[in-house]
């Protein structure tokens, strides 16, 4: 009879499944196909090497064991580091129990308490009080036959990869970070050398035409000009020792210490930059390179498993339970057979009407998942364009660079001339300060395209990944 009551159940339940549906709910995005994104006309003239992509330590490359140490601090002390790893663990947490969600619940209890027992419980006593015990034990277990609550512990181990994989994503972006801050550290000592040539020509300058006027070859009107422009220069100066502070004052926010911190960093040594070659497959390969990007395919593999938890939520569910123990009122013995109890429970579910909610439910699901695929397109799309673009820029700097020492060249001869001809008495003062003039152009010219080259190429490595090396496989696994 049992048998007969469970199937009939069972049956209506499959008869209804009908009434609460998630048909015409579907998510829209669609991943790009890294194939699809085509780079070899931007790239065909660069060196291919299949070795190409950065290591894991890149900054040691530049030659500065300054700069190795100042990375090293800073991913041990900036304090960014510990949000990423903290948000890591919450999500490691998360997926943790949405793990235990899936296992069954075991559970005990006791009691003992004073009761009044009625007269109507003759048995007991007419009308006193009378002492209630009892123990038990307790088994929950949910059998998810459609696999939704494995879906959820799937898609919470996807968010914890993808915290985890965020967590190395910040570690490459402050190792880059502190090597461009330590690059224009770098340029501003170079500044500096450049407005301290500059003011030594023009206090020079100023000590001839100070002669000259003497001799009454130039007049005042000139030996004050040459004052304004030894003022300028000592601007200059200044202006090139403040950049000092402030490209220190970055890089002690980035080690995260004090003021006082920057202060002890001394000039930066770094090798010139060396022409990179271009990585084999870069549309395909750079989906195992960048952290951002695996971070964002593992989120859209959660979303996906998010999308199928929901769906279950529409089809019946079955739990088991059950409760064994002892029960005694009066003062008898609680561990006596004739006490024992017990229930068995199991349960059969199916949503027939909710007001929509399991329908909004999945609705706000899909909508996550299209979310994901966008910003993974979005990510993949400025990845390629961020290498092919940062790649080129070196391509233009190095032909710059080519050019701009030819002018720097020609600068240099030119200033030696104008000032042989301006002590000779031949030259006039107009002259030698335009040609003066170009020099420092120049050099601050050339300064910059040295400074924007290594930026350049830092910013490159960070576009190719930093050197990550993902820690787990690019699938979710089972259990």
């Amino acid at each position: 009879m049992r048998l007969h009551i469970l199937a009939a159940a069972v049956g209506l339940t499959f008869a209804l499944a009908g009434c609460a549906t998630s048909g015409g709910i579907h998510p829209d995005g669609t991943p790009i196909n890294p194939s699809s994104l085509k780079a070899e006309r931007s790239l065909a003239n660069l060196q291919v090497s299949d070795a190409a992509w950065p290591k894991q330590d890149w900054w040691t490359g530049l030659g500065d064991p300054q700069l190795n140490a100042l990375i090293a601090e800073a991913l041990h002390d900036n304090p960014t580091l510990a949000v990423a790893d903290a948000r890591a663990r919450a999500a490691e947490a998360a997926a943790g129990a949405a793990d235990a969600a899936r296992q069954p619940t075991v559970g005990v209890g006791a009691s003992v308490a004073e009761a009044f027992i009625p007269k109507n419980f003759p048995a007991f006593g007419e009308g006193r009080p009378a002492p209630a015990k009892y123990v038990y034990g307790s088994f929950k277990w949910d059998l998810d036959l459609w696999g939704g609550q494995r879906a959820a512990w799937e898609a919470a181990l996807g968010q914890q990869r993808a915290s985890e994989v965020d967590a190395q994503a910040a570690r490459i972006e402050l190792s880059t970070n502190v090597a461009r801050a330590y690059v224009q550290l770098s340029y501003a000592y170079v500044q500096q050398d450049v407005a301290g040539d500059e003011l030594k020509r023009a206090t020079e300058a100023r000590d001839l035409t100070h002669q000259r006027v003497a001799a009454g070859i130039d007049n005042l009107m000139q030996l004050k000009q040459s004052d304004s422009e030894v003022a300028s220069a000592q601007g200059q100066k200044a202006q090139a020792d403040r950049a000092i502070d402030a490209a220190r004052s970055s890089l002690s926010v980035l080690l995260g210490k004090g003021p006082d911190r920057g202060l002890d960093i001394g000039r930066p040594q770094l090798v010139p930059a060396g022409e990179l070659a271009v990585p084999a497959n870069v549309p395909v390969d750079v989906l195992g390179h960048r952290a951002d990007l695996v971070a964002a395919r593992w989120r859209v593999e959660a979303a996906g498993k998010d999308i199928k938890a929901a769906k279950t939520q529409f089809l019946p569910n079955v739990n088991i339970g059950a409760m064994a123990g002892l029960i005694g009122l009066g003062g008898g013995n609680l561990f006596s057979l004739t006490n024992r109890f017990y229930e068995v429970a199991p349960a059969i579910s199916l949503p027939i009407f909710d007001g929509g909610r399991r329908r909004a439910n999945l609705g706000s699901k899909d909508a996550q998942y299209d979310l994901a695929v966008a910003q993974y397109n979005q990510t993949l799309v400025s990845a390629v364009n961020e290498i092919s673009d940062d790649y080129d820029a070196l391509h233009s700097l190095k032909d710059q660079i080519d050019a701009q020492q030819r002018a720097l060249d020609a600068a240099n001869d030119a200033w030696t001339l104008s000032e042989q001809r301006y002590k000779s008495g031949i030259g006039n003062y107009l002259e030698a300060l335009s040609v003066r003039q170009e020099l420092l152009a120049a050099e601050q010219r050339m300064a910059g395209l040295h400074a924007q080259q290594a930026d350049v190429n830092v910013q490159l490595i960070q576009a190719l990944g930093g050197g990550f090396r993902p820690q787990a496989d690019t699938q979710l696994s089972s259990k």
